[in-house]
């Protein structure tokens, strides 16, 4: 026989390294090959092919507690074997042997805390029975021994077992194979191998017991020879004590005969009568099966016939149409009085077509004639019902409003502002609501021309309503108009500071909304339940149900679905709520250009409370009233736009202006223009008005360069001029407004140019000579040294005195021709100081360069100090 894998030590020891890290003690590793059984089927093994696995017995000891495990490990692609499954014996509660499986080898374990029981478990085939005995005997001992409990054991004899764990117990001593050059090894078997492998076999059934006192009780008589002898002759001894009183029982024997001759009479006698009553039971059986069988088949036919009567009067009760809704459907009313009545009407003929269709009625029936008959007379009624009922709504609408309109009182009028009220309105249409579901449920299509007459007609109130109410708005508005022409005019002129308040305008356009916008609100959300459209809660537009943005599809605001219907119905709203607003939005232009012709700059404040608006949509039930005020928004960007345009077109008019002198007049007028603009927007509507100082200002300083370069002369002073007098006006403004403190350190910087430009200009043209000396030696030493530069014609040092004297002879002259031209170049006398300063400073920055330039050249010739030109500037 081959060798057993329970005693091959490499695979104990590659057991162990595959779960080196986990604590645990290997006892016992065995081979098996796995397959899939079926619960139930003991017997019948998986059709597919059987995986090799091992199955390794573990301990884990944490102080004094135990525990123990089933390991299951595989091999991988490589042939190294690695951990696949782990069960805990804590939870073994049965091991069944596969009884029909003709080898013996196969058995099943069952955990009681597997996930899913419904799944078999795994079958463990072994290589013979030893192999299944000992690692069946290893887990029922660890059983046993840890957890003071047995699992269940199917399909084994348990003394079989035990009286094999007793022919098998292995020796302390075991012999390896002997190697190459070495004679045989003995080896010494753990103290835990040991108990792997000799079990305690009384503790595993009682029946074990019994045996054992069978045995012993054999083994106590001796030779098996003699006992067979004593046997035979006490046999021989009975037999012949039978046969004696036999012998002296003769009488007793023959009056015995004698009467058993007799009753063997009775019984023929007997049985002669017996077979006489079972012919005729047999007649008599026969004639009441045969009475029984038609009498179930009459019980069966009169079952039978009073179920197919039940469902017959069922079938009528369904098919009877009542006479009060035939009438009420046909040739009724549909006045307040009567909507009881034409409600019923529609629920039961709502059920009756329900009721006759294929889940409700058995499809044996709807083939039937009178089933047929009894549908197309319900369409057909069901068809003239629709009819009347749509006609009857659709002039219905159309009176209701014209009667509204006819009254001159309900619309505003002169002196008089009325808000529109829909609360009657909305109470007599309510009236039909159920009507309408009813109507959509018998027939969708007929909800068609409904939502387009209720929407044309309430469209023209809603129109006139804004209408009447936005002229009588603007006619008790008062205000004067403010000058259009903000940037342009005399220098002379102050239109921007005499501006009239024009706040009436935004009162108006917020009046305007106030008004409108929620009953909008109110009449979309009106029209979406009314008109029974089957989509959720509205949202607005690029928001889906959960906040999340959506594509720009959904123009009116109103969340997609993922349903067919749905989506039909989302695109039935989407038009009939712009068959309602349509046009709208006109009266709530003609407010905006009415305002913006006034003031122009109450575009700003007119497009934040838009803003304020649309932000308290979010959560709004009408989309088509966000996308108005989107509307809104646009044209009041527009508008603002343009009033920007034609500004900048003012400005560029003083381009072709000639001979342009001293603070062009918009300069100034752009900071008062922002400090209006800054008031309407009140810290918000920043894209609006940022952008409309980009454009503004952009436009300023390219037309301050071209008009500046009309007169090249005079092109430093006009710039530092109009650029100072650019800061001076926006220091206030710019401080709090990001856009314009950009483009007041842009101005900042190109000031600062144009009076360094002016400043060198006055510099060189009083010391001309001074400062082109300096120039010819700075250009000689690139190719010439410092020493040899004094011996340079025209740069000697009777040169370098001739122009001392020259140049700095009349100094104070000079400076103060200098300060006179300055003071004549400009136009802004509250300039002089501080350009002074800087020419002061500019003249004594390339002094020191002089100085050192000499020191270095002319070392021996003397020239005037710094702190003397320094003292002698300050006394000027």
């Amino acid at each position: 026989m081959a060798k057993s894998s329970a005693d091959d030590e490499e695979l104990r020891r590659a057991c162990q390294a595959a779960i080196e890290g986990s604590k645990q003690k290997i006892m016992i590793s065995i081979r098996v090959a796995k397959r899939r059984g079926i619960w139930g089927k003991s017997g019948k093994l998986a059709s597919y092919m059987a995986k090799p696995r091992v199955l390794a017995l573990c301990l884990k000891s944490e102080g004094h507690k135990k525990q123990a495990f089933l390991r299951v490990l595989k091999y991988s692609s490589g042939g190294v074997i690695e951990p696949a499954k782990l069960y805990k014996l804590k939870h073994l509660s049965r091991v069944e042997v596969i009884t029909n499986e003709p080898s013996g080898c196969t058995f099943t374990m069952g955990f009681d805390n597997l996930s899913s029981q419904s799944v078999a478990p795994p079958q463990w085939t072994m290589r013979n029975i030893d192999d299944r005995n000992r690692i069946l005997f290893c887990i029922l001992n660890v059983c046993k021994e840890a957890f003071g409990r047995l699992p269940k054991v199917v399909g084994i004899d348990v003394v079989e077992m035990a009286l094999w764990a007793k022919e098998n117990k292995p020796s302390v001593i075991t012999q390896k194979n002997q190697q190459a050059g070495h004679g045989p090894v003995s080896t010494r078997v753990a103290e835990s191998d040991l108990k792997v492998t000799s079990l305690n076999v009384e503790g595993l059934n009682p029946i074990l017991n019994s045996h054992n006192m069978v045995h012993s009780y054999v083994m106590g008589i001796g030779e098996a020879e003699a006992f067979s002898a004593r046997l035979k002759r006490e046999l021989l001894a009975l037999e012949a004590a039978n046969v004696h009183a036999m012998l002296e029982s003769e009488p007793l024997v023959e009056e015995v005969l004698q009467g058993l001759d007799a009753a063997t009479h009775c019984v023929d006698d007997m049985d002669e009568w017996l077979g006489t009553f079972n012919v005729k039971l047999r007649h008599i059986r026969e004639d009441i099966e045969s009475i029984e069988t038609r009498n179930n088949k009459l019980e069966m036919h009169s079952v039978n016939n009073k179920a197919l009567i039940q469902e017959l009067d069922k079938l009528l009760e369904r098919l009877c149409v009542p006479s009060e809704y035939a009438t009420c459907m046909s040739r009724g009313k549909f006045d307040e009085a009567r909507m009881t009545q034409n409600i019923e009407a529609c629920e039961w003929l709502t059920g009756a077509l329900r009721g006759i269709e294929v889940p409700n009625l058995d499809s044996t029936y709807g083939n039937m004639r009178a089933v047929k008959e009894k549908r197309a007379e319900l369409e057909k009624l069901k068809a003239t019902f629709v009819r009347r009922a749509s006609g009857f709504l659709i002039k219905y609408f159309a009176n209701l409003v014209d009667s509204v309109m006819s009254d001159k009182n309900y619309f505003s009028q002169r002196g008089q502002l009325k808000q529109p009220d829909h609360a009657d309105l909305r109470y007599k249409c309510r009236i039909y609501a159920h009507l309408l579901q009813h109507l959509k449920s018998l027939d969708k299509n007929c909800l068609l021309p409904l939502r387009k007459a209720y929407c044309s007609s309430l469209n023209l109130l809603l129109r006139r309503e804004a209408r009447e109410f936005a002229n009588e708005l603007r006619a008790s508005t008062k205000v004067s108009i403010s000058p259009t022409t903000w940037l342009e005019g005399s220098p002379g002129g102050n239109q921007i500071g005499n501006s009239t308040d024009t706040s009436a305008l935004s009162d108006a356009y917020i009046k305007m909304l106030t008004i409108f916008i929620p009953l909008l609100v109110d009449e979309s959300s009106f029209l979406a339940h009314f008109m029974c459209f089957e989509v959720p809660a509205l949202v607005p537009p690029g928001v889906g149900a959960n906040g999340n943005k959506r594509g720009s599809n959904d123009d009116l605001g109103i969340m997609n679905m993922d349903s067919n219907d749905s989506k039909a119905d989302l695109q039935s709203l989407n038009e009939s709520l712009q068959d309602l607003l349509d046009g709208i939005h006109e009266d709530f232009y003609a407010v905006v250009d009415w305002a913006y012709k006034i003031d122009p700059l109450r575009c700003i404040s007119m497009h934040l409370i838009t803003e304020r608006y649309l932000s308290g949509q979010q959560a709004d039930a009408a989309g088509f009233v966000r996308v108005l005020l989107g509307y809104l928004a646009s044209k009041i960007s527009l508008q603002f736009n343009r009033f920007v345009d034609e500004a900048c077109h003012q400005i560029e008019r003083n381009e072709h202006n000639v001979r342009q002198m001293g603070i062009l007049p918009y300069i100034p007028r752009f900071a008062t223009l922002a400090i209006r603009m800054e008031q309407y927007a009140q810290g918000q509507s920043r894209d609006l008005v940022d952008q409309a100082y980009t454009k503004l200002v952009s436009i300023i300083f390219v037309t301050l360069e071209k008009v500046a370069q009309t007169d090249p002369k005079t092109y430093d002073i006009f710039l530092l001029e109009n650029y100072a007098a650019f800061l001076n006006s926006l220091y206030d403004v710019a401080n709090f407004v990001p856009t314009l403190a950009k483009f007041y350190q842009q101005a900042s910087g190109a000031y600062e140019e144009a009076c360094m430009r002016h400043i060198n200009m006055l510099i060189h043209s009083q010391f001309e000579r001074l400062f082109q000396f300096a120039r010819k030696i700075k250009d000689l030493m690139f190719t010439v040294s410092p020493e040899e530069i004094q011996f340079q014609l025209g740069l000697s040092k009777m040169e370098f005195r001739k122009m001392l004297k020259s140049s700095l002879s009349g100094f104070d002259k000079s400076i103060a021709a200098m300060h006179k031209k300055l003071q004549k170049s400009l136009t802004s006398q509250e300039l002089l100081p501080s350009l002074w300063e800087m020419c002061k400073k500019a003249f004594m920055d390339k002094y020191v360069g002089i100085t050192q330039l000499a020191a270095r050249i002319y070392p021996t010739e003397s020239i005037p100090s710094v702190s003397e030109i320094r003292n002698l500037l300050a006394s000027l």
